[in-house]
Parts: structure tokens; C-alpha cells; sequence
């Protein structure tokens, strides 16, 4: 699934362990990402806050059972059917189990296909096979569910694989028809409405179908919030009754079990006259059993009667949901992020994303002025984004003040130019803990490259050679890495280089005099980088007509 070795290029399996694993590098990444938006969407079937993350860990077994396959020198199949018994014995929770049910039922619909077939049609019919899977895998489906959106989305993929024979084709209509069931869950789902949000469970399977689209098409799909100044951490409404009531079932229970696939009917019946949210799903003497209930003895003796269970996991949800209340805290954290902007472009980005103008003037702050504009918020929680070297020492000696007379929790991000600025307060989320937050803005800056298009004031040596006064410079972390008389090739250069790396989004931001330029390497971007996203913006920046940021 690689655009080296894209799926239309197998004339039977349509799928192979090159672009399986391509797959299931990127649906790992997009969830671990995503994992506590998703984590934050789960109400449904009970509050636990653990969606995203189970889902992440469902797809990393699965990837690990590839890896060991591929590095035992497997062949497609058997490398395939790896990856879904690494997905059936690592999956968590009932979403979890679920997408490892889709997995299986997929890898085993191409598997068994008819080499005659057309691969968009043996995709489509896999896509198929997994949504009935799903549906017979839950003691008692519900719609508005993870289930809803495997529906809709296999749907498509058949009705597209009517039209088409490009198997990216039907992916993209497969994932589209996802993200639209997705936003439609709460009109199927009446407590997803009560709180606000779309199923937890829909949301990660969207991103794992995204994943399997950009990898055969090539395309980048961006299934959520803008890239700058989201929130990905939703605050659920508080619903009119708990989940964790009196009447409601007060354990997960989970194991693995050794059982003939014949006395699984009679299993199902027993476990859902024991509780709710029943999933088993399997097959060939290995099933994975997820059912709530009251009686936890009664669940397990339930499988030793049919079989031998094994890695049992039981959780208690009313001790999950008071860890959950201790570890997080609350919506209103009291906590603050300034930032040193370059411009008034530069002023209205960081303002719109949350951020407090630390620099409403185009000169320098002192040490005491910072002080005085950061208590000024009264936050308990300060992160400062300088995104200059030259101002940073006034900003580190007014949060050590701060911190020494006011006992405030108070951070300096070292962001030394403005897209690294812009790529932290992306990620930032108020609703994490404090240190969580920090060392995810931090490390968006720093996996953020950074390159610039200036003019040269006076003669000098560069990094790249001798240059004179009006030279066009090109600058790339930081050092001047191409001298040039054209603005616009000394940009493509400087952006070829920041790309030689590897990255999905590239931040424009265009000076004062800067805004054709930008534009001509927005399109040079569309033209020549396809698969990366482009987003540009009005800095209004003096002396650098463009600053460029990768990541």
C-alpha cells in the first residue's frame, strides 16, 4: 500500500506485507496522536476514558505481530494473518476488540478471494465482510456507534467499486463516507448528544481509515481541527445521569479463550443474560471475550465451562472513574501561554490561538516589564513562548522571579524563531496536566525545522559562500545556507532542503513584503509536494519577506 508498490499493482491479494505494514505504521501514529481527543469523546457505554488509548494499543499489537512475521521472513499471507492475531490478542476494551474483529475479517476476506477479482472489488467486499463481522462480534449492536461508521464506510467502498477499478478511489470513498457517519452518531445516540460529542470509537476508526487512504493515494487526509490553535481535548457536557449508577454493571472483564469455535453460541447466551456490552470475537480455537458485568466469578466460570481462559483483565469502573478525577485536572486550569510575536500578522495568529501577547510593541521588553504582564493574568500555570534567541534571557530572568516571588509554576519553551512557536501552541491543551503539556509543546518545536528568505544589508561570508549587500539569503536552522539574486529559487531551495528530512505539514508565513512570494511557494509546494500540507499565513513581519517551518 506504498506508492512504490501500490495496492492496484497486486492483481489477486490486493493487499501485501510491505503496504500492511505502510498502513499500520500510519493508523498507529494517527491514533496515538489522536489519543487523548479520543480518550476525552468516550461517554458511551461507560465513561471510562479509555477509547483512544485502547484502540492505539489494538493497532500497535497489531503492528508488532507484522513486524515479528516480516522479520521471520513470512510471506504475505501468513505476515497478514500475523497482524490480525496480534491485533485479537492485544485488543482493549470493547472498541479495541472490535477493531480487532475488523482487521481479522478483512485480512481474511482477501486472503480467501478469487484471484479472478478485480482488487478494488476484493477490497470493497473486505471492507464488507469486516462491518457484518463487527455486527456479529456485539451481544446487542447499537447504532451511532464504531459499528455505524464501519457500516457506512463499507458501503461506499462497494458502491464506489461499482464505478471504479483504482482501489485508492474506493479507499477515499470508504473514509469519507466514515467521517460524514461519524458526525451523524449523535443524532443515533442520544447520550453522545446529551454530552456534546461524536462517538469515541467512530472517531478512531475515521483515523484508521484515513490511514489507509493516504497511504495507496499518496493524499495527506486531515480528519480534525485546523492545524494551528486547535483544541484537540473535547470537555464532554456532564450528562443528566452517571453511567456508573447502581443499577449498571460495575466490572470489564476481559480474557483470551481457548475454546472450539461450536461452544461459543452457548457462551454468548450465557455472558449477555450476565451483563451488557458483550464482545467476542475470534476464531479457529482463539477468541477474546469483553462483556460488563456485576458478577465477576460468574463471567469467568462462564469461559472455564467452555474452554481454558487466560490473561484475564478485570476493571473496576467506579476506582477507574476516582483515579480519573485524581490524575486530571480540572477544565479550568488556570493556566496561561504569552508569546513574542514577530509582526501583527504574527500578533492576531498567536492571539486567535489562545495565546497572550507578551510584545504589543515592536520593541524589546525588560526583564521587570514581563513580570508585571504575566502576573497581570493572574494565572497560576505560565508557559512563555519567546521565539527569538535575543529575547529569551529577559524572559527566563522574569519566570525565575516569578516562580521565587510568587510561587508560580512558570515555563520558558526555547523557541527560537516563530513557526517553532506556532507548532507548540498548536499541541497545546489546557485540559492536560501541567508538565504533560510542556513536553508536548516542547517537542513540537523542536521537531519543527525552520527556514527564512531574507536580503543581505552588507557585505559578509556566509555558510554558503561570500554574499553582498542585496543578495538574496537563504536561511535554514538558523544558519545562511544559499545565497542567491532571486527570491523565489532561493526559496524552493531552502524549502527542498528543509523537505530533504522528511515532513507532512510546511507553516508559510509571509513578511511585509512578502505575500506573491508566499503564494508562488504555496503552489511550487501543490505542484512538486502532493502529499504535504500547506498552510500559509500573514506574519506582516519586518525584513524576512518569508519564515518557513516544517514538521
Amino acid at each position: 500500500m506504498t506508492r512504490g508498490d501500490p495496492l492496484a499493482s497486486r492483481p489477486v491479494a490486493c493487499l501485501n506485507k510491505t503496504g500492511w505494514r505502510a498502513f499500520l505504521e500510519l493508523a498507529e501514529r494517527n491514533l496515538a496522536a489522536a489519543r487523548e481527543e479520543i480518550d476525552a469523546l468516550n461517554v458511551y457505554p461507560v465513561r471510562d476514558r479509555d477509547t483512544g488509548t485502547n484502540m492505539f494499543l489494538t493497532v500497535q499489537a497489531a503492528h508488532a505481530g507484522l513486524r515479528e512475521a516480516v522479520d521471520a521472513g513470512r510471506g504475505d499471507r501468513q505476515a497478514l494473518t500475523a497482524s490480525a492475531r496480534g491485533a485479537l490478542l492485544g485488543a482493549r476494551g470493547s472498541s479495541g476488540v472490535i477493531v480487532s474483529q475488523l482487521i481479522g475479517a478483512l485480512v481474511r476476506h482477501v486472503g480467501d478471494a478469487s484471484s479472478g477479482l478485480p482488487p478494488a472489488e476484493v477490497l470493497a467486499g473486505g471492507l464488507a465482510a469486516a462491518s457484518a463481522a463487527g455486527y456479529a462480534a456485539v451481544g446487542d449492536p447499537v447504532e451511532g456507534t464504531i459499528l455505524s461508521v464501519a457500516k457506512a464506510a463499507s458501503q461506499a467502498a462497494v458502491a464506489a467499486a461499482t464505478r471504479t477499478q483504482d482501489v485508492g478511489e474506493v479507499l477515499a470513498a470508504a473514509a469519507a463516507a466514515a467521517r460524514e457517519a461519524l458526525e451523524h452518531t449523535p443524532e443515533q445516540l442520544s447520550v453522545l448528544a446529551e454530552a456534546g460529542v461524536v462517538d469515541a470509537g467512530g472517531r478512531g476508526l475515521c483515523l484508521i481509515l484515513d490511514a489507509a487512504e493516504s497511504v495507496v493515494t499518496g493524499r495527506r487526509t486531515v480528519s480534525g481541527p485546523s492545524p494551528l490553535g486547535s483544541r484537540g481535548i473535547p470537555a464532554p457536557r456532564d450528562l443528566a445521569e452517571a453511567d456508573l449508577h447502581a443499577d449498571g454493571p460495575a466490572y470489564e472483564v476481559m480474557y483470551l479463550l481457548d475454546a472450539d469455535d461450536s461452544v461459543i453460541p452457548p457462551l454468548r447466551e450465557t455472558l449477555s443474560s450476565l451483563g451488557d456490552s458483550l464482545v467476542v470475537v475470534g476464531g479457529e480455537g482463539l477468541w477474546n471475550v469483553h462483556v460488563h458485568v456485576d458478577d465477576v466469578g460468574a463471567a469467568v466460570e462462564a469461559g472455564i465451562a467452555t474452554g481454558r481462559p487466560h490473561r484475564l483483565r478485570v476493571t473496576h469502573f467506579a476506582e477507574q472513574a476516582r483515579h480519573e478525577t485524581r490524575a486530571r485536572p480540572p477544565t479550568r486550569t488556570g493556566r496561561a501561554v504569552f508569546a513574542v510575536p514577530a509582526g501583527p500578522g504574527l500578533r492576531r495568529l498567536f492571539a486567535d490561538a489562545g495565546a497572550h501577547v507578551l510584545r504589543p510593541k515592536d520593541r524589546a521588553l525588560s526583564a521587570a516589564e514581563i513580570v508585571t504582564t504575566l502576573r497581570a493574568t493572574g494565572a497560576a500555570e505560565l508557559v512563555v513562548l519567546p521565539n527569538d534567541r535575543k529575547c529569551t534571557p529577559a524572559v527566563q530572568a522574569a519566570v525565575q522571579t516569578l516562580e521565587e516571588e510568587d510561587g508560580a509554576r512558570a515555563v520558558v519553551i526555547e523557541t527560537t524563531n516563530q513557526v517553532q512557536g506556532l507548532a507548540a501552541l498548536a499541541v497545546h491543551e489546557p485540559a492536560r496536566p501541567f508538565d504533560t503539556d510542556v513536553l508536548e509543546m516542547t517537542a513540537a518545536a523542536r521537531h519543527t525545522r525552520s527556514g527564512a528568505v531574507t536580503v543581505a544589508t552588507r557585505r559578509a561570508i556566509t555558510m554558503a559562500g561570500p554574499c553582498e549587500e542585496g543578495d538574496v539569503l537563504g536561511v535554514v536552522e538558523g544558519d545562511f545556507a544559499v545565497v542567491g539574486d532571486d527570491m523565489f529559487c532561493v526559496a524552493v531551495q531552502v524549502l527542498d532542503r528543509l523537505l530533504g528530512g522528511g515532513g507532512e505539514l510546511v507553516t508559510v508565513l509571509a513578511g511585509e513584503e512578502g505575500r506573491a512570494l508566499a503564494e508562488r511557494c504555496v503552489g511550487h509546494l501543490t505542484e512538486q509536494h502532493p502529499t504535504v500540507d500547506v498552510v500559509c499565513y500573514d506574519g506582516g513581519q519586518e525584513r524576512y519577506p518569508l519564515l518557513l517551518g516544517v514538521e
